[in-house]
């Protein structure tokens, strides 16, 4: 740490947080442990204890107008772990990787372990404005250490260190049947009806990656089409106090393909739905992000059968709307639901890459935050990357800033 008066900076952090990943993946029945080591100095520790925190919240407003009291955040989850001294009870088992770590990092090194539930939602963050400032809105999990004599003692932000995690889910290995939907509709002083039938050539889409609706229109009335409308649209339920659906385009066109009576018409339509079109939006869902990283559009969010939506925070899923507008009569419109995910990443088991995060300080950090001795096996492929936000010279500190996510 650095102090304000003397600007002597000391090369040795008081406390560090390794985990091995800073995603973790929701496979709907299980989801991957929180494993990890906390690194503290006993000259820092004292008669204090070493703890960890898991927290899942759900933000719903900013950050500002948190007044009285009144905060716009709701806990969806909160788990401890008594780190140092080790808690009562039968300990729990080591992972390779806490293994690893330990046997690296010393003597001065404690494990600690989470499960999350399968019931918590996966990292959303909706879209702040040009105007909004502070946290944005959304899920997110943050993992928090600190020392203390007890758990309710109040912990001030210098004295702990702060890291986001993400609660992912990947795209399922089995997609579903080749969506598809048809609507007929017979108008007033006309026998014969208007027939719209729309198809995509797949349930599963990547990010990135263009949709074709193929859209086929028997037109037997007296009607005329004058335009054919396609849209992607993303539907957001926030499961809070109350179920609230919000919709938004995020792929559209509007094109004068026009039908005649007693004819026919067939054709595919191409939408991509791509943040990069609607950064203007605010409050749209998009994929959890950590600090400084740029994200995507929201994953469509799968759910288990019999699982209790309430704690769900903020369910997203995509459609695709067809519409017909038809001259001097109503409009004929078909829905087709599809699921927008990332596909699941080979697996690298031999790279294993635990990110480290230093307490904040009231000044930059000019010093190598993590050394080691070089004299180890062979066989450790244990790369250290550095999380901390505070090494250039000149910044200045942010209260309101985190720069640990």
């Amino acid at each position: 740490q650095q102090s304000r008066a003397g600007r002597q900076v000391e090369s040795r952090p008081l406390l560090t947080v390794y985990l091995g990943k800073r995603d973790f993946v929701d496979h709907l029945d299980r989801v991957d442990p929180v494993d990890g080591v906390v690194l503290v100095d006993p000259e820092y520790l004292k008669d204090r204890k070493v703890f960890v925190t898991l927290t899942c919240a759900f933000r719903y407003g900013r950050e500002d107008l948190d007044v009285l009291g009144l905060s716009f955040r709701k806990d969806l989850f909160l788990a401890s772990w008594q780190a140092f001294p080790p808690a009562e009870g039968t300990p729990e088992p080591l992972t390779r990787l806490q293994e690893r770590l330990l046997r690296k990092l010393g003597a001065n090194a404690h494990p600690f372990s989470f499960m999350i539930p399968q019931n918590l939602p996966c990292s959303v963050t909706l879209q702040p404005g040009p105007e909004d400032t502070g946290k944005a809105c959304g899920v997110d999990f943050e993992i928090r250490a600190f020392c203390a004599k007890n758990l309710e003692e109040k912990i001030h932000k210098r004295n702990s260190v702060r890291l986001v995690i993400r609660k992912v889910q990947y795209a399922p290995e089995k997609p579903g049947p080749q969506p598809m939907a048809e609507n007929s509709r017979h108008f007033l002083m006309s026998d014969r009806s208007l027939h719209l039938e729309a198809s995509l050539d797949k349930e599963l889409y990547y990010h990135g990656e263009p949709i074709n609706v193929n859209v086929h229109v028997t037109n037997n009335s007296s009607k005329s089409v004058k335009k054919v409308k396609v849209a992607v649209r993303q539907y957001a339920d926030i499961c809070l106090f109350s179920t609230a659906q919000y919709k938004c385009p995020v792929a559209q066109l509007e094109q004068e393909d026009q039908v005649a009576p007693s004819s026919t018409f067939c054709k595919v339509y191409t939408l991509t739905p791509l943040l990069t079109n609607n950064r203007e939006k605010r409050g749209l869902a998009l994929d959890g992000k950590l600090k400084h990283e740029d994200t995507n559009l929201a994953s469509s969010t799968i759910v288990t059968e019999g699982i209790n939506k309430e704690v769900l925070g903020i369910l997203v899923s995509y459609r695709v709307k067809v519409k017909l507008v038809v001259s001097r009569a109503g409009d004929v419109a078909v829905e087709l639901p599809f699921v927008l995910m990332h596909p699941k990443p080979p697996e690298q088991p031999s790279q294993m890459q635990p990110p480290a995060d230093v307490p904040e300080s009231d000044a930059p950090v000019d010093a190598n935050l993590i050394e080691f001795e070089p004299n180890y096996g062979q066989d450790d492929d244990i790369v250290f990357e550095d999380f901390a936000r505070l090494r250039l010279k000149g910044m200045k500190e942010d209260e309101e800033a985190d720069y640990f996510c």
